[in-house]
Protein backbone atom coordinates (compact mmCIF):
# COMPACT_ATOMS: atom_id res chain seq x y z
CA UNK A 1 0.00 0.00 0.00
CA UNK A 2 2.44 2.17 -0.88
CA UNK A 3 0.38 5.64 -1.89
CA UNK A 4 -2.09 5.47 1.38
CA UNK A 5 -1.55 7.05 4.47
CA UNK A 6 -1.75 3.87 6.69
CA UNK A 7 -3.37 5.50 9.87
CA UNK A 8 -6.24 6.46 7.59
CA UNK A 9 -6.77 3.21 6.65
CA UNK A 10 -10.27 1.56 7.87
CA UNK A 11 -9.90 -1.48 10.38
CA UNK A 12 -10.79 -3.89 8.00
CA UNK A 13 -8.53 -2.52 5.43
CA UNK A 14 -5.89 -3.35 8.41
CA UNK A 15 -6.80 -6.82 8.63
CA UNK A 16 -6.81 -7.56 5.22
CA UNK A 17 -3.05 -5.77 4.48
CA UNK A 18 -2.24 -7.80 7.55
CA UNK A 19 -3.67 -11.68 6.11
CA UNK A 20 -2.43 -10.47 2.52
CA UNK A 21 1.45 -9.61 4.10
CA UNK A 22 1.35 -5.98 2.54
CA UNK A 23 1.38 -4.50 5.43
CA UNK A 24 1.83 -4.83 9.44
CA UNK A 25 1.01 -3.64 12.35
CA UNK A 26 4.10 -1.92 13.23
CA UNK A 27 4.05 -0.03 10.32
CA UNK A 28 0.48 1.02 10.75
CA UNK A 29 1.33 2.11 14.35
CA UNK A 30 4.16 4.18 12.90
CA UNK A 31 2.18 6.12 10.14
CA UNK A 32 -0.41 6.42 13.42
CA UNK A 33 2.07 7.79 15.79
CA UNK A 34 3.85 9.95 13.01
CA UNK A 35 0.77 11.23 12.78
CA UNK A 36 -0.20 12.14 16.15
CA UNK A 37 3.23 14.11 16.73
CA UNK A 38 2.26 16.23 13.47
CA UNK A 39 -1.33 17.22 14.32
CA UNK A 40 -2.46 16.07 17.95
CA UNK A 41 -0.46 19.62 19.37
CA UNK A 42 -2.92 21.31 17.34
CA UNK A 43 -5.55 19.30 18.72
CA UNK A 44 -5.05 18.19 22.31
CA UNK A 45 -6.88 14.49 21.46
CA UNK A 46 -4.87 12.42 24.21
CA UNK A 47 -4.32 12.43 28.19
CA UNK A 48 -1.86 9.86 27.81
CA UNK A 49 0.11 8.27 25.88
CA UNK A 50 1.21 4.27 26.15
CA UNK A 51 4.86 3.47 25.60
CA UNK A 52 3.62 -0.32 25.24
CA UNK A 53 2.08 0.21 21.84
CA UNK A 54 4.86 -0.67 19.98
CA UNK A 55 5.26 -3.91 22.14
CA UNK A 56 2.22 -4.82 21.35
CA UNK A 57 2.39 -4.11 17.91
CA UNK A 58 5.77 -6.43 17.19
CA UNK A 59 3.81 -8.93 19.39
CA UNK A 60 0.81 -9.17 16.67
CA UNK A 61 3.63 -8.89 13.69
CA UNK A 62 4.89 -11.75 14.73
CA UNK A 63 1.39 -13.54 15.12
CA UNK A 64 0.30 -12.35 11.75
CA UNK A 65 3.71 -13.64 10.00
CA UNK A 66 2.77 -17.06 12.09
CA UNK A 67 -0.55 -17.32 10.40
CA UNK A 68 -1.56 -17.11 14.09
CA UNK A 69 -3.46 -14.05 14.57
CA UNK A 70 -5.29 -14.11 18.32
CA UNK A 71 -8.43 -12.09 17.52
CA UNK A 72 -10.54 -10.35 14.97
CA UNK A 73 -8.31 -6.98 15.61
CA UNK A 74 -5.23 -8.31 16.07
CA UNK A 75 -2.60 -5.35 15.44
CA UNK A 76 -5.53 -2.87 14.54
CA UNK A 77 -4.78 0.71 16.90
CA UNK A 78 -7.52 1.40 19.49
CA UNK A 79 -7.84 4.53 21.77
CA UNK A 80 -9.51 4.18 25.30
CA UNK A 81 -11.44 7.22 26.80
CA UNK A 82 -10.31 8.62 29.82
CA UNK A 83 -13.67 7.74 31.95
CA UNK A 84 -12.70 4.06 31.28
CA UNK A 85 -10.36 1.90 33.19
CA UNK A 86 -6.80 0.99 31.23
CA UNK A 87 -4.61 -0.81 33.41
CA UNK A 88 -1.44 0.47 34.72
CA UNK A 89 -2.62 3.80 33.70
CA UNK A 90 -5.28 6.41 35.93
CA UNK A 91 -8.34 6.96 34.91
CA UNK A 92 -8.44 10.72 36.11
CA UNK A 93 -11.98 11.30 33.80
CA UNK A 94 -10.59 14.77 33.22
CA UNK A 95 -10.44 16.18 36.67
CA UNK A 96 -8.37 17.90 39.08
CA UNK A 97 -9.72 16.08 41.64
CA UNK A 98 -8.91 12.60 40.93
CA UNK A 99 -5.67 10.08 41.80
CA UNK A 100 -2.84 10.02 39.32
CA UNK A 101 -2.44 6.51 40.48
CA UNK A 102 -2.38 3.66 37.88
CA UNK A 103 -5.79 1.40 38.43
CA UNK A 104 -4.65 -1.98 38.20
CA UNK A 105 -7.60 -3.48 36.22
CA UNK A 106 -8.93 -3.25 32.74
CA UNK A 107 -12.37 -2.47 32.38
CA UNK A 108 -14.47 -5.59 30.98
CA UNK A 109 -14.54 -3.60 27.33
CA UNK A 110 -10.55 -2.53 27.45
CA UNK A 111 -10.25 -6.82 28.29
CA UNK A 112 -12.45 -7.68 25.09
CA UNK A 113 -10.67 -4.84 22.65
CA UNK A 114 -7.27 -6.47 23.84
CA UNK A 115 -8.37 -10.13 23.62
CA UNK A 116 -9.58 -9.17 20.16
CA UNK A 117 -5.78 -8.30 19.84
CA UNK A 118 -6.39 -4.70 19.62
CA UNK A 119 -3.20 -2.30 19.90
CA UNK A 120 -3.88 0.47 22.33
CA UNK A 121 -2.55 3.61 21.53
CA UNK A 122 -3.55 5.84 24.54
CA UNK A 123 -6.23 7.39 26.41
CA UNK A 124 -8.36 10.01 25.17
CA UNK A 125 -9.88 13.52 26.51
CA UNK A 126 -13.11 13.93 27.84
CA UNK A 127 -14.98 16.63 29.36
CA UNK A 128 -14.76 16.43 33.46
CA UNK A 129 -16.34 13.50 34.94
CA UNK A 130 -18.72 13.58 31.13
CA UNK A 131 -21.17 16.19 32.30
CA UNK A 132 -20.99 18.44 29.14
CA UNK A 133 -20.61 18.57 25.54
CA UNK A 134 -18.28 21.53 25.04
CA UNK A 135 -14.86 19.63 24.35
CA UNK A 136 -12.69 20.96 27.20
CA UNK A 137 -12.19 19.95 30.96
CA UNK A 138 -10.08 21.10 33.82
CA UNK A 139 -7.33 18.58 33.67
CA UNK A 140 -6.12 19.19 30.43
CA UNK A 141 -7.55 21.70 28.79
CA UNK A 142 -9.32 22.31 25.20
CA UNK A 143 -9.64 19.42 22.55
CA UNK A 144 -10.00 21.33 19.20
CA UNK A 145 -11.69 19.85 15.96
CA UNK A 146 -9.89 18.52 13.56
CA UNK A 147 -11.87 20.09 10.92
CA UNK A 148 -11.27 23.41 12.21
CA UNK A 149 -9.80 24.00 15.22
CA UNK A 150 -11.54 26.61 16.22
CA UNK A 151 -14.59 24.63 17.28
CA UNK A 152 -15.01 22.19 19.60
CA UNK A 153 -15.59 18.46 18.61
CA UNK A 154 -18.19 18.10 21.36
CA UNK A 155 -18.34 15.95 24.26
CA UNK A 156 -18.15 14.21 26.01
CA UNK A 157 -15.97 11.77 23.91
CA UNK A 158 -13.97 15.02 22.99
CA UNK A 159 -10.62 13.16 22.21
CA UNK A 160 -11.94 10.03 20.64
CA UNK A 161 -14.25 12.51 18.41
CA UNK A 162 -10.54 14.57 17.38
CA UNK A 163 -8.86 11.43 17.02
CA UNK A 164 -11.32 9.62 14.73
CA UNK A 165 -11.23 12.83 12.64
CA UNK A 166 -7.52 13.21 12.66
CA UNK A 167 -6.86 9.75 11.89
CA UNK A 168 -5.15 8.80 14.67
CA UNK A 169 -6.65 4.94 13.72
CA UNK A 170 -9.51 3.70 13.24
CA UNK A 171 -10.98 2.67 16.56
CA UNK A 172 -12.03 4.63 19.94
CA UNK A 173 -14.09 4.39 22.54
CA UNK A 174 -16.58 6.29 24.42
CA UNK A 175 -19.14 6.88 26.47
CA UNK A 176 -22.56 7.93 25.95
CA UNK A 177 -24.87 9.17 28.99
CA UNK A 178 -26.72 11.67 27.13
CA UNK A 179 -25.32 12.11 23.44
CA UNK A 180 -21.07 11.88 24.98
CA UNK A 181 -20.40 9.37 21.43
CA UNK A 182 -23.10 10.74 19.02
CA UNK A 183 -22.82 14.71 19.71
CA UNK A 184 -19.07 14.75 19.19
CA UNK A 185 -18.97 12.17 16.66
CA UNK A 186 -21.56 14.32 14.54
CA UNK A 187 -19.53 17.56 15.06
CA UNK A 188 -16.21 15.77 14.24
CA UNK A 189 -18.09 13.60 10.72
CA UNK A 190 -17.69 10.14 12.43
CA UNK A 191 -20.08 7.20 13.17
CA UNK A 192 -20.96 6.62 16.63
CA UNK A 193 -23.00 3.99 18.17
CA UNK A 194 -25.10 4.08 21.64
CA UNK A 195 -25.71 0.72 21.57
CA UNK A 196 -28.93 -1.18 23.78
CA UNK A 197 -28.11 -0.69 27.44
CA UNK A 198 -26.48 -3.31 28.91
CA UNK A 199 -24.91 -4.46 25.44
CA UNK A 200 -21.60 -3.45 26.52
CA UNK A 201 -20.88 -4.09 30.12
CA UNK A 202 -19.66 -0.90 32.04
CA UNK A 203 -17.63 -1.67 35.46
CA UNK A 204 -16.47 0.67 37.39
CA UNK A 205 -19.73 2.42 37.50
CA UNK A 206 -20.15 6.21 35.72
CA UNK A 207 -21.41 8.93 37.53
CA UNK A 208 -24.44 8.43 35.18
CA UNK A 209 -24.62 4.65 35.99
CA UNK A 210 -28.64 4.25 35.14
CA UNK A 211 -28.16 5.78 31.64
CA UNK A 212 -24.59 5.53 30.42
CA UNK A 213 -23.13 3.40 27.65
CA UNK A 214 -19.91 2.48 26.03
CA UNK A 215 -19.92 2.48 22.02
CA UNK A 216 -17.81 2.63 18.77
CA UNK A 217 -16.48 5.86 17.35
CA UNK A 218 -14.88 5.08 13.56
CA UNK A 219 -15.21 6.57 10.18
CA UNK A 220 -16.57 4.07 8.77
CA UNK A 221 -20.24 1.94 9.76
CA UNK A 222 -18.66 -1.36 9.30
CA UNK A 223 -15.59 -0.73 11.09
CA UNK A 224 -18.33 0.27 13.93
CA UNK A 225 -19.89 -2.94 13.51
CA UNK A 226 -16.47 -4.81 14.02
CA UNK A 227 -15.44 -2.86 16.68
CA UNK A 228 -18.84 -3.34 18.19
CA UNK A 229 -18.46 -7.19 17.81
CA UNK A 230 -15.68 -6.73 19.91
CA UNK A 231 -16.95 -4.52 23.01
CA UNK A 232 -19.95 -6.55 23.23
CA UNK A 233 -19.29 -9.49 25.95
CA UNK A 234 -20.58 -10.31 28.69
CA UNK A 235 -18.57 -10.02 31.71
CA UNK A 236 -19.59 -11.14 35.79
CA UNK A 237 -18.27 -7.49 36.76
CA UNK A 238 -21.71 -5.42 35.38
CA UNK A 239 -24.91 -7.36 36.63
CA UNK A 240 -26.64 -5.08 34.58
CA UNK A 241 -24.86 -6.21 30.94
CA UNK A 242 -27.10 -8.44 28.65
CA UNK A 243 -26.50 -11.99 28.27
CA UNK A 244 -23.01 -13.08 26.03
CA UNK A 245 -24.29 -12.71 22.07
CA UNK A 246 -20.62 -13.52 20.91
CA UNK A 247 -22.30 -12.52 17.14
CA UNK A 248 -20.29 -10.54 14.26
CA UNK A 249 -22.80 -7.61 14.21
CA UNK A 250 -21.17 -7.24 10.17
CA UNK A 251 -23.96 -10.25 9.80
CA UNK A 252 -26.49 -8.67 7.41
CA UNK A 253 -25.39 -5.42 7.47
CA UNK A 254 -25.33 -5.20 4.04
CA UNK A 255 -29.09 -6.38 3.44
CA UNK A 256 -30.42 -2.97 3.32
CA UNK A 257 -33.40 -1.29 4.29
CA UNK A 258 -36.05 -2.89 1.69
CA UNK A 259 -39.59 -3.14 3.23
CA UNK A 260 -38.48 -1.50 6.36
CA UNK A 261 -41.04 0.93 7.92
CA UNK A 262 -39.08 3.89 9.02
CA UNK A 263 -40.54 7.24 10.77
CA UNK A 264 -39.47 10.54 10.80
CA UNK A 265 -39.57 12.05 14.18
CA UNK A 266 -39.65 16.03 14.92
CA UNK A 267 -40.52 15.77 18.91
CA UNK A 268 -38.94 14.19 21.39
CA UNK A 269 -41.02 15.18 23.76
CA UNK A 270 -40.76 18.74 23.76
CA UNK A 271 -40.05 21.71 20.81
CA UNK A 272 -36.23 21.00 20.72
CA UNK A 273 -34.66 22.97 18.39
CA UNK A 274 -32.48 22.14 14.49
CA UNK A 275 -31.59 24.29 12.24
CA UNK A 276 -31.82 24.42 8.42
CA UNK A 277 -28.98 22.37 7.92
CA UNK A 278 -29.86 19.81 10.31
CA UNK A 279 -33.61 19.56 8.76
CA UNK A 280 -32.38 19.26 5.08
CA UNK A 281 -29.82 16.53 6.61
CA UNK A 282 -32.16 14.44 7.99
CA UNK A 283 -35.05 14.97 4.61
CA UNK A 284 -32.01 13.90 3.08
CA UNK A 285 -31.71 10.26 4.69
CA UNK A 286 -35.48 9.90 4.38
CA UNK A 287 -34.94 10.34 0.44
CA UNK A 288 -31.89 7.80 0.51
CA UNK A 289 -33.83 5.43 2.51
CA UNK A 290 -37.01 5.69 0.72
CA UNK A 291 -34.91 5.17 -2.71
CA UNK A 292 -33.25 2.14 -0.88
CA UNK A 293 -36.59 0.58 -0.33
CA UNK A 294 -37.95 1.49 3.20
CA UNK A 295 -41.20 3.34 3.46
CA UNK A 296 -40.78 6.67 5.36
CA UNK A 297 -43.17 8.53 6.91
CA UNK A 298 -43.79 11.33 9.84
CA UNK A 299 -44.40 9.92 12.76
CA UNK A 300 -45.27 11.45 16.46
CA UNK A 301 -44.57 8.94 19.67
CA UNK A 302 -46.83 11.45 21.93
CA UNK A 303 -43.59 11.40 24.48
CA UNK A 304 -43.57 12.98 28.01
CA UNK A 305 -41.51 15.88 27.95
CA UNK A 306 -38.00 14.08 28.10
CA UNK A 307 -35.82 17.04 28.78
CA UNK A 308 -37.52 17.98 32.45
CA UNK A 309 -36.77 14.27 32.94
CA UNK A 310 -33.01 14.14 31.76
CA UNK A 311 -32.18 17.23 33.70
CA UNK A 312 -33.39 15.86 36.96
CA UNK A 313 -31.16 12.26 36.44
CA UNK A 314 -28.15 15.21 35.19
CA UNK A 315 -28.55 17.48 38.17
CA UNK A 316 -29.15 14.57 40.87
CA UNK A 317 -25.93 12.84 39.30
CA UNK A 318 -24.00 16.17 39.33
CA UNK A 319 -25.48 17.05 43.09
CA UNK A 320 -23.99 13.56 44.54
CA UNK A 321 -20.67 13.88 42.75
CA UNK A 322 -20.35 17.28 44.11
CA UNK A 323 -21.88 16.11 47.87
CA UNK A 324 -18.73 12.88 47.53
CA UNK A 325 -16.30 15.44 47.57
CA UNK A 326 -14.32 17.86 50.49
CA UNK A 327 -15.10 21.49 49.84
CA UNK A 328 -11.29 21.72 48.37
CA UNK A 329 -11.99 19.75 46.03
CA UNK A 330 -15.34 20.78 44.99
CA UNK A 331 -13.83 23.89 44.42
CA UNK A 332 -11.71 22.36 41.90
CA UNK A 333 -14.16 21.28 39.63
CA UNK A 334 -15.68 22.88 36.38
CA UNK A 335 -17.75 26.14 37.55
CA UNK A 336 -20.45 24.55 35.27
CA UNK A 337 -20.67 21.59 37.24
CA UNK A 338 -21.54 22.80 40.94
CA UNK A 339 -23.48 25.49 38.62
CA UNK A 340 -25.75 21.99 37.37
CA UNK A 341 -26.06 20.43 41.14
CA UNK A 342 -27.02 23.73 42.87
CA UNK A 343 -29.83 24.34 40.13
CA UNK A 344 -31.40 20.75 38.94
CA UNK A 345 -29.75 18.71 41.64
CA UNK A 346 -31.95 19.18 44.53
CA UNK A 347 -35.01 16.98 44.33
CA UNK A 348 -37.61 15.06 46.57
CA UNK A 349 -37.99 11.47 47.18
CA UNK A 350 -40.93 12.51 45.08
CA UNK A 351 -39.72 14.48 42.49
CA UNK A 352 -37.40 11.45 41.94
CA UNK A 353 -39.69 8.74 41.98
CA UNK A 354 -42.03 10.93 39.20
CA UNK A 355 -38.89 10.96 37.47
CA UNK A 356 -37.97 7.43 37.14
CA UNK A 357 -42.22 7.08 36.60
CA UNK A 358 -41.63 9.68 33.44
CA UNK A 359 -38.78 8.21 32.27
CA UNK A 360 -40.73 4.76 31.66
CA UNK A 361 -43.82 6.39 30.06
CA UNK A 362 -41.29 7.47 27.47
CA UNK A 363 -39.65 3.90 27.09
CA UNK A 364 -43.31 2.74 26.62
CA UNK A 365 -44.42 5.12 23.99
CA UNK A 366 -41.39 4.54 21.76
CA UNK A 367 -41.75 0.31 22.77
CA UNK A 368 -45.30 1.07 21.22
CA UNK A 369 -44.03 3.42 18.65
CA UNK A 370 -41.56 0.10 17.23
CA UNK A 371 -44.95 -2.09 17.02
CA UNK A 372 -45.67 -0.22 13.55
CA UNK A 373 -41.83 1.39 13.32
CA UNK A 374 -38.74 -0.37 12.49
CA UNK A 375 -36.64 2.52 13.11
CA UNK A 376 -36.60 5.87 13.69
CA UNK A 377 -34.65 8.50 12.07
CA UNK A 378 -34.07 12.22 13.68
CA UNK A 379 -31.52 15.26 13.74
CA UNK A 380 -28.71 13.90 15.90
CA UNK A 381 -27.63 17.83 17.20
CA UNK A 382 -29.32 21.22 16.59
CA UNK A 383 -26.78 23.10 14.81
CA UNK A 384 -23.05 22.96 14.26
CA UNK A 385 -20.76 23.10 16.92
CA UNK A 386 -19.72 25.86 19.65
CA UNK A 387 -16.59 27.64 19.05
CA UNK A 388 -14.15 25.92 21.24
CA UNK A 389 -13.30 28.34 23.40
CA UNK A 390 -16.67 30.10 24.01
CA UNK A 391 -17.69 30.34 27.58
CA UNK A 392 -20.63 28.76 28.96
CA UNK A 393 -23.58 31.04 30.42
CA UNK A 394 -26.14 28.70 31.19
CA UNK A 395 -25.16 25.25 31.08
CA UNK A 396 -29.19 23.87 32.11
CA UNK A 397 -30.36 25.66 29.06
CA UNK A 398 -27.87 24.62 26.72
CA UNK A 399 -28.34 21.00 27.58
CA UNK A 400 -31.79 21.27 25.72
CA UNK A 401 -31.07 23.92 23.23
CA UNK A 402 -27.15 23.69 22.15
CA UNK A 403 -26.12 20.43 22.87
CA UNK A 404 -28.25 17.59 23.49
CA UNK A 405 -31.98 17.93 22.59
CA UNK A 406 -32.08 14.73 20.62
CA UNK A 407 -29.79 12.66 22.11
CA UNK A 408 -30.62 12.73 25.60
CA UNK A 409 -34.64 10.51 25.11
CA UNK A 410 -32.51 7.39 23.84
CA UNK A 411 -30.33 7.34 27.14
CA UNK A 412 -33.45 7.43 28.95
CA UNK A 413 -35.25 4.76 26.57
CA UNK A 414 -32.44 3.05 26.64
CA UNK A 415 -32.33 2.10 22.81
CA UNK A 416 -29.57 1.79 20.21
CA UNK A 417 -28.99 4.70 18.39
CA UNK A 418 -26.32 5.31 15.71
CA UNK A 419 -25.18 8.62 13.89
CA UNK A 420 -23.60 9.11 10.60
CA UNK A 421 -22.64 11.78 8.56
CA UNK A 422 -24.57 13.57 6.09
CA UNK A 423 -22.00 15.37 4.30
CA UNK A 424 -20.87 19.18 5.25
CA UNK A 425 -23.18 22.18 6.71
CA UNK A 426 -23.39 25.17 5.36
CA UNK A 427 -20.19 26.51 6.78
CA UNK A 428 -18.10 23.36 6.05
CA UNK A 429 -18.64 21.42 8.81
CA UNK A 430 -19.49 18.04 8.96
CA UNK A 431 -24.16 17.53 9.08
CA UNK A 432 -25.19 14.44 10.22
CA UNK A 433 -28.73 12.27 11.23
CA UNK A 434 -29.04 10.28 13.99
CA UNK A 435 -31.17 6.91 13.84
CA UNK A 436 -32.76 4.70 16.38
CA UNK A 437 -34.39 1.07 16.87
CA UNK A 438 -36.36 -0.86 19.44
CA UNK A 439 -34.54 -2.24 22.22
CA UNK A 440 -31.91 -5.24 21.23
CA UNK A 441 -32.26 -4.66 17.43
CA UNK A 442 -28.90 -2.98 17.38
CA UNK A 443 -28.53 -4.78 13.61
CA UNK A 444 -31.20 -2.54 12.04
CA UNK A 445 -29.17 0.64 13.53
CA UNK A 446 -26.19 -0.63 11.54
CA UNK A 447 -28.21 -1.63 8.36
CA UNK A 448 -29.72 1.56 7.75
CA UNK A 449 -26.61 3.67 8.71
CA UNK A 450 -25.02 1.17 6.11
CA UNK A 451 -27.45 1.86 3.70
CA UNK A 452 -27.02 5.66 3.73
CA UNK A 453 -23.08 5.35 3.68
CA UNK A 454 -23.14 3.33 0.50
CA UNK A 455 -25.78 5.76 -1.26
CA UNK A 456 -23.28 8.56 0.12
CA UNK A 457 -20.09 8.39 0.85
CA UNK A 458 -18.82 9.92 4.10
CA UNK A 459 -16.59 12.63 3.50
CA UNK A 460 -13.81 12.86 5.75
CA UNK A 461 -11.10 15.62 6.79
CA UNK A 462 -8.39 16.75 4.85
CA UNK A 463 -5.36 16.99 7.05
Amino acid sequence: MPDTDLATLSAEDMLAGYARCQVSPVEVLQAVTERIARLNPGLNAFAVMNPNALQAAGESESRWRSGRPIGPLDGVPVTVKDLVDLGGFPTRRGSRTTSADPVPDDAPMVMSLKAAGAVVIGKTTTTEFGWKSPGDCPLHGITRNPWNPAYTTGGSSSGAGAAGAAGFGPLHVGTDAGGSVRIPAAWCGLVGLKPTYGRIPQWPASAFASVSCAGPMTRTVRDTAVMFSAMARWDLRDPFCLPDDPRNWLEDIEDGVEGTVIGVLSNPGFDAPCDADGIAAVERAAQLLSEAGAIVEQVDPGLPDTSSVFGRVWGAALARLVAGMSTDKAAMLDPGIRQVAQTVGGMSAIEFMDAEATRAAAAHAMARLHQRYDLVLCPTVPGGPPLADAPIIDPVRSLWTDWAPWTFAFNLTRQPTITVPMGPRGDGLPNSVQIAAAQFRDDLVLRAARAIEVAQPFPVAAL
